[in-house]
C-alpha cells in the first residue's frame, strides 16, 4: 500500500496538467500519430507503472510478513534458552567489590600530597546512623516548627531511598534522573506513592528535565541523604493523606534545616560518641593504609565540616584495637583542618583559626604556617595553598560528596578519589548469575524489540505484529522489574536505571572523580607507584559489565 500511495500522486499531477483545448487535442493527436510506431502511449506507460507499484507493494508487504514471522521465531527460540543459566554466562569474570574503578588516568608515583574528608571517607558508620538522624530531625520539625505531633510515629524506611536522588521543590517528588536527565519511568514519587507513567507526562509533561525544569530540583548527594529523602516523602504523604494544602517548597525548606540543625547543633555528634559502637565501625586497615603513605613520604591532611572533638573521638575509637596504634592520631597527618564549611572552603577567602584543644577556643593571631600537631579552624582553598605551596595535580583528595567535596577541588586541579560505600554491595549484586541473567534477558527483548520498530510503517497495524510488540514489551517489563527488586524495591540501583543504562549519580561521578571506590583502604591492594588506567573498552562507568545478549545464542 505505501508504494501504492507512492504512485497515485505523479499519475493525478499528470492529468491535472493535462489540457484539453481543441488546438491542443489536435497537436496531440498529431503527436501520438506519430510516435505510434515508436513505443507505447504515455497513458499506456502510467499504467504500466501503476500496476508494477501494486505488485511490488503486495512484494513489501509479504516481506514484511515474514520479517515480523523470523522476529517471532527468534523470540521463541530465546525463550527457550531462558530456562538455563548458559555456561558462558557462568564463566564472565567478575568485578571486585573493593576495586578502584578509573575515570581519568592517575599516576600514583606523581601523587605527593593526600587530603580526606571524615565523615563516610575515613569513617565507617553503621545502618543505625540513618534512622538516627531521621528521628532527631522529626523531633526538631516538631518541636521547633511545630509539625503536627502525629509525626513524630514516623519511622526511617531504610529500604525507600538511595543516593543521589533529586526533589522537586516545585512540585514535591522524589525523582531518580538517568545519564542525559530523564526521570527515571519507575523512579518518581509524589510522598511515597510511585507516580504511573501517565501521570509523570501529565505532570512535566515530557520525561526529560529541562533547564527550567532543572532549577527547581535539588540533589540528595550526601551521607544525610537517605535519611532527608525519607523524612520529606513522609512529610509530603502526611499532608496528601490529610488532604491539607501545603507548598513544596516549604516542605524541603523545613526538612533541610532540621537535618542541617542535627548536624550543625551537635547533636548527632554527641549521640554517635556517647554510643560508638551502634554507630561507628571498627576498621582495622585505616591506620595501616594511612601509614604506608607516610612511610612512602606522602604528605598527608585531614579537611572536614565535623567539629574536633567528634572527629577526635571517632578517631580513636575506629584506631584503639589496632595492635600498632600508639599515642594520637594527630601524628598521622600533616595538616588538620576542622569545620572547613565546604563547599565555601574552595571559593571563599576565610582565614584560618588556630585552635585550642584545652580551652575550646579559637586564636586571633594571623595563621601564615601550619605547625605539626595544631588544629585549625576555618579557612580556605587560596590560603591553603599559599601556606602549603601544594601544587593541584600532585594533590589528591578523597571525599564521599560529589558536591561538597570533590566539585571544587577538582575545579581548582586536584585529583579526585569518590568514595562511594555502596558501590561494595551494588558490584556484588552485579556479580551473581541471577542478574547478569536478567540483564541478558533484557538486552535479548531490546534488540528485537528495535528490529520489530525498523520494519515498515503499514505493517503496523497488523494483528501478529500488535501481539509479538505486546509479549516482547511484557517480557522486557519482568527483565527490568527483577533487575530493580535486587538492589532497591523503590528506586533500584544507585549507578543504574532498570535499564541498565547509568543514573544521574553515575554522570556526577563520571564528571567530579578521576577514581571512585568503596573505601580508601582499597589502595592497599594497588603499590603507591601504580598507574591506574581507563579500561580500553570503557563506556561510561569503568565497574559496569554489560551482558551481550550473544551468549543465549546457539545455546
Amino acid at each position: 500500500m505505501a508504494s501504492l500511495r507512492r504512485l497515485l500522486p505523479p499519475l493525478h499531477s499528470s492529468l491535472h496538467r493535462t489540457s484539453f483545448s481543441s488546438s491542443g487535442l489536435r497537436e496531440g493527436l498529431r503527436g501520438q500519430i506519430r510516435g505510434y510506431n515508436a513505443g507505447p502511449s504515455s497513458s499506456e506507460h502510467t499504467l504500466s507503472k501503476f500496476e508494477e507499484g501494486i505488485k511490488q507493494a503486495a512484494r513489501d508487504n509479504s516481506s514484511t510478513e515474514d520479517e515480523i514471522e523470523n522476529i517471532r521465531r527468534q523470540f521463541d527460540a530465546a525463550r527457550q534458552s531462558f530456562s538455563k543459566i548458559p555456561e558462558a554466562l557462568k564463566g564472565m569474570p567478575k568485578m571486585n567489590p573493593e576495586g578502584i574503578y578509573v575515570n581519568k588516568n592517575l599516576r600514583l608515583d606523581n601523587i605527593q600530597v593526600c587530603g580526606f574528608d571524615y565523615d563516610y571517607t575515613l569513617a565507617h558508620y553503621s545502618s543505625n546512623l540513618q534512622s538516627l538522624i531521621y528521628d532527631l530531625a522529626k523531633e526538631h520539625m516538631v518541636n521547633e516548627f511545630r509539625y503536627p505531633e502525629v509525626c513524630m510515629r514516623f519511622k526511617y524506611d531504610p529500604s525507600f531511598p538511595i543516593r543521589g536522588l533529586y526533589y522537586d521543590k516545585q512540585r514535591g517528588c522524589l525523582l531518580k534522573l538517568d545519564f542525559f536527565g530523564s526521570i527515571e519511568p519507575d523512579g518518581c514519587y509524589y510522598g511515597r506513592r510511585k507516580l504511573s507513567r501517565e501521570e509523570i507526562e501529565q505532570m512535566y509533561g515530557t520525561r526529560h528535565i529541562g533547564r527550567d525544569q532543572a532549577r527547581g530540583l535539588v540533589g540528595l548527594m550526601d551521607f544525610f541523604c537517605f535519611s532527608e529523602a525519607c523524612l520529606i516523602a513522609d512529610v509530603v504523604q502526611f499532608f496528601v493523606d490529610a488532604n491539607l494544602e501545603f507548598d513544596a517548597r516549604y516542605i524541603y525548606q523545613d526538612v533541610n534545616h532540621a537535618i542541617q540543625h542535627v548536624h550543625r547543633s551537635g547533636l548527632a555528634h554527641r549521640a554517635i560518641l556517647s554510643d560508638p559502637h551502634r554507630y561507628l565501625v571498627k576498621n582495622g586497615q585505616l591506620l595501616r593504609f594511612l601509614r604506608m603513605l607516610r612511610e612512602k613520604g606522602k604528605k598527608l591532611f585531614l579537611l572536614t565540616n565535623s567539629p574536633y572533638y567528634f572527629v577526635d573521638g571517632g578517631m580513636h575509637f575506629m584506631l584503639e584495637d589496632s595492635i600498632s596504634y600508639k599515642g594520637s592520631w594527630r601524628e598521622l597527618f600533616d595538616v588538620v583542618i576542622a569545620k572547613a564549611k565546604k563547599p565555601e572552603f574552595y571559593t571563599s577567602e576565610h582565614p584560618f583559626r588556630c585552635y585550642d584543644t584545652d580551652k575550646d577556643t579559637l586564636a586571633y593571631a594571623k595563621v601564615d604556617e601550619f605547625l605539626p600537631n595544631k588544629i585549625y579552624y576555618h579557612g580556605c582553598l587560596k590560603s591553603f595553598l599559599e601556606i602549603t605551596k601544594w601544587r593541584g595535580p600532585e594533590v589528591i583528595y578523597f571525599g564521599d560528596h560529589l558536591f561538597s567535596d570533590l566539585r571544587g577541588p577538582s575545579k581548582a586541579g586536584w585529583r579526585t578519589a569518590a568514595i562511594i560505600h555502596e558501590l561494595e554491595s551494588e558490584i556484588c549484586i552485579q556479580n551473581e548469575d541471577s542478574y547478569r541473567f536478567e540483564q541478558a534477558k533484557f538486552h535479548i527483548i531490546q534488540e528485537l524489540l528495535g528490529k520489530l520498530h525498523a520494519t515498515v510503517d503499514n505493517s503496523k497495524n497488523s494483528e501478529a505484529y500488535k501481539l509479538l510488540f505486546a509479549e516482547l514489551n511484557d517480557e522486557r517489563k519482568r527483565a527490568r522489574c527483577m533487575m530493580k527488586k535486587m538492589f532497591n524495591k523503590s528506586f533500584g540501583a544507585t549507578f543504574l536505571t532498570d535499564t541498565g543504562q547509568e543514573s544521574a549519580f553515575a554522570y556526577h561521578i563520571h564528571q567530579y572523580a578521576d577514581v571512585y571506590t568503596s573505601k580508601p583502604e582499597n589502595f592497599l591492594f594497588h603499590p603507591p607507584e601504580a598507574w591506574l588506567h581507563v579500561p580500553f573498552d570503557i563506556k561510561i562507568m569503568p565497574h559496569h559489565v554489560k551482558v551481550p545478549s550473544s551468549l543465549f545464542k546457539n545455546q
